[in-house]
This record gives C-alpha cells, structure tokens and sequence, in this order.
C-alpha cells in the first residue's frame, strides 16, 4: 500500500494581496505545527507538458541581503539535486560556481548600494 504525505503552505496576504505570512507544515513528515518563512520558491515539472511550473513568493519583510542568502542557498541546493539525479560532476560544479560567483556580485552590489 502506498503512504500518501501532505505538505501545507499557507499564504497570508494584506490589504494590496501581497504576502504578509507565509507559514508551511509537513505532518507527515514530522512537522506537525506550522513554521514560518518569508520566501518560497516551489518548482514543479509537468512531464506532459514537459514545462517548469512554478509558484515564487516572498514577505515583505524579506530583505534584500536574505533574498540573496536565499537565491544563493537555492543555487546550491539544485546542484545537489542535480547531482544526484544525473550523477554529472562537471555540470555540478558549473553549477556551483555560478552560484558563488552569483552570491559574490550580488553581495557587492547590496554594499554599494548601501554605501
């Protein structure tokens, strides 16, 4: 028999329908009571379709130097996956280090910014 599992996002939105909240469980998974997070980044493949669906969105009380921790984080995490589905070395790398490099710039220009 097969297990089923649910993963719960709930979005809070404010007065323009932007996302105040976002809060998400997993009580299959032993997440039970809702955590909060201020960015969500959810892909999907749609093997019919064979196109990427994807749901972005990010609190307003998500800062810039998060977003790019974020982003940063994500890169990383995908060359993992990545890695472990098609066991390609080269292409991981490449991966990861344009998601260095991504984490340098962009933390240069929020300096210069601030500056």
């Amino acid at each position: 028999m097969a297990n089923t599992s649910s993963i719960h996002i709930n979005v809070t939105l404010d007065q323009d329908k932007m996302p105040d909240t976002i809060s998400w469980s997993a009580p299959g998974g032993g997440v039970d009571d809702p955590q909060e997070a201020k960015s969500l980044l959810l892909g999907l493949w749609d093997g019919n379709e064979k196109a990427a669906l994807r749901i972005d969105l990010w609190t307003k009380n998500m800062r810039v130097d998060e977003m790019n921790d974020f982003f940063f984080q994500s890169f990383m995490g995908m060359a993992d996956t990545y890695f472990r589905a098609v066991k390609n070395e080269s292409l991981t790398e490449e991966i990861r280090a344009f998601a260095k490099e991504f984490h340098k710039k962009a933390t240069e220009a929020l300096n210069t910014s601030q500056s």
